[in-house]
């Protein structure tokens, strides 16, 4: 009976550089694009802010309409904010883009709870508009003008912020943004 010939060192190391190889090469590719800059995700709708800001090491403060101030950090469960910034006079259009926003909160369906919405400027002219938006959003004052760079200049228009629950600004919707880009995004980010 015959025993197989044992296989040369050298081809015993190659076969094992191969194996090593075949598990390297993917850690070393994504090191390479991670130190070229090339980040993955997903497409978002918004744009992200840069640089970028966390409201509450900011102290940015926004008064409330019914007294106090707005509370970045919730403390009785961690919760992302949906800020709408109007430009001034807040009328048909501003209204409509207000009602998509909370069309995408609604769609939340049980998350709901994990998303609040504030909202930042005069309160639509229409007394039923106004009524209308006030049974979903939370009114209030950037009294500091701090975040002035995000509202919009033109009339009947409103931008939007994400906001996570730690304070941190995650995307901004400049003026005329797509609404359900927006509603993607919410839902994407709250679930």
């Amino acid at each position: 009976m015959s025993t197989p010939a044992p296989s040369p060192p050298k081809a015993a190391r190659l076969k094992l550089l191969a194996i090593a190889a075949v598990f390297a090469a993917p850690m070393i590719v994504a090191g390479l694009l991670t130190f070229a800059g090339w980040q993955p995700g997903g497409k978002g709708y918004g744009q992200p802010v840069q640089p970028q800001r966390n409201f509450v090491d900011e102290h940015l403060r926004v008064s409330l309409a019914g007294g106090g101030d707005y509370a970045w950090r919730d403390p009785a469960q961690p919760r992302m904010t949906l800020v709408a910034l109007a430009g001034p006079g807040c009328a048909a259009r501003c209204f409509d883009a207000l009602s998509g926003m909370a069309k995408a909160w609604v769609m939340l369906n049980r998350n709901q709870q994990r998303l609040r919405l504030l909202y930042l400027g005069e309160p639509p002219a229409d007394p039923a508009q106004q009524a209308a938006v006030k049974t979903y959003w939370t009114f209030g004052r950037d009294d500091e003008g701090k975040l002035a760079a995000f509202r919009p200049a033109t009339a009947d228009s409103v931008s939007a912020l994400l906001v996570e629950s730690n304070g941190t600004a995650l995307a901004f919707y400049p003026a005329g943004f797509d609404g359900t880009g927006l509603m993607r995004d919410v839902i994407k980010v709250v679930k």
